[in-house]
């Protein structure tokens, strides 16, 4: 991480629109608009258009993340303040949560690249966000590094960024919690798993979700069960993601759930870490992992890219459009043994 160079990317500022509650979404086809980061991270090559996804076979998730960042060598982290979105749905062991020990890696990597303020914060699904980042150790982990530690549940109504419903599947629109929109760099890490509840598979698209008020202070919608039980739930996952640029997304595969999910389910041995920064070129490789475990149905149905979180995703131009956007980055035999086999159960 020695070599991450600043130029953090910007908020979109076509995103920062504020709208009424009360406005609903096109009924037709729903279209966000694309706007251009002032200034985006290094994602692709500049002579091959193409996403760095880089894979490190490892039983161990801090050396494995630490090898995987390294390969990756990410930019837009010196001088940036960082915000740091972990995967604290519930604070069940991982698979199910963000690894601590992983996560306290990670902080390190980051303040040895250069990283100003880091701030960590979720908002938990199922179990109650205060208690769920206390028993992972986090407000402890703060101390310890000088980190900022929020639960977004206890923000208040001016700490909530509004979006407009117009070209989204939400009725009412939705709000981000503004210290992921203010940060310089974001950085999501995220676990190797499916999810029962119709998201289907939870990777750096679906994180995304702890981001997203279930209630906005003073508004008594409830933006989760909208979420939860509409047929357009996947749509949503990825329209949510057009808010912000990630920095850097980094899965834990040490282990997996592959059916279940997301706090628990089969869980089997995987071995591997994936690091990125382009969020759909990771999620496409991940669930080509998933893939190769044996997962559910709903994941393993047809090409990866009809998938409607991916192809949500790719329409909105948040990362690459194909298997041919895509490359695998290994160090060493194991790694690229996985490698080969997974970019068989990516191709269109």
């Amino acid at each position: 991480m020695a070599g991450l160079a600043a130029g953090a990317s910007i908020l979109p500022t076509a995103c920062r629109a504020v709208q009424s509650p009360s406005e609903t979404a096109d009924a037709t086809v729903p279209q966000l608009a694309t706007p251009t980061p002032a200034a985006a991270p290094n994602t692709k090559s500049a002579a091959q258009n193409v996403s760095r996804v880089v894979l490190v076979r490892s039983e161990d998730r801090v050396s494995g993340t630490r090898k995987a960042l390294d390969l990756l060598q990410p930019q837009g982290i010196s001088g940036q303040t960082v915000f740091l979105k972990p995967n604290y749905n519930t604070a069940d062991p991982a698979p199910a949560a963000t690894d601590t020990k992983l996560l306290e890696a990670l902080v390190q990597e980051l303040q040895n690249a250069g990283a100003r303020q880091i701030t960590i914060g979720d908002r938990s699904g199922m179990a109650d966000t205060r208690q769920a980042m206390q028993t992972k150790g986090v407000f402890q982990l703060a101390e310890r590094y000088g980190l900022n530690a929020i639960v977004f549940d206890e923000m208040s109504a001016d700490d909530w960024q509004s979006f407009p419903a117009e070209g989204t599947h939400w009725q009412k629109g939705f709000a981000i919690a503004r210290p992921v929109l203010d940060a310089g760099a974001v950085v999501n890490t995220c676990c190797l798993k499916t999810h029962r509840f119709g998201g289907h598979f939870t990777l750096s698209l679906k994180n995304t979700v702890g981001m997203v008020a279930k209630y906005v202070p003073g508004n008594s919608y409830n933006y989760m069960q909208e979420l939860h039980s509409s047929p357009h739930q996947r749509l949503m996952i990825a329209e949510i993601n057009k808010a912000y640029q990630p920095t850097l997304v980094l899965v834990d595969g040490v282990e997996a759930l592959v059916n279940g999910g997301p706090e628990a389910g089969k869980k089997v041995k995987s071995g591997v870490i994936l690091a990125g920064t382009d969020r759909v070129a990771v999620d496409v490789v991940a669930i080509g992992i998933l893939r190769s475990l044996g997962t559910t149905d709903a994941v393993s149905r047809g090409s990866v890219w009809d998938l409607e979180q991916i192809q949500r995703a790719v329409q909105l131009g948040l990362g690459s459009s194909s298997d041919e956007q895509i490359e695998i980055v290994t160090a060493d035999t194991a790694s690229q043994t996985m490698a080969d086999s997974i970019r068989k159960l990516i191709i269109a």
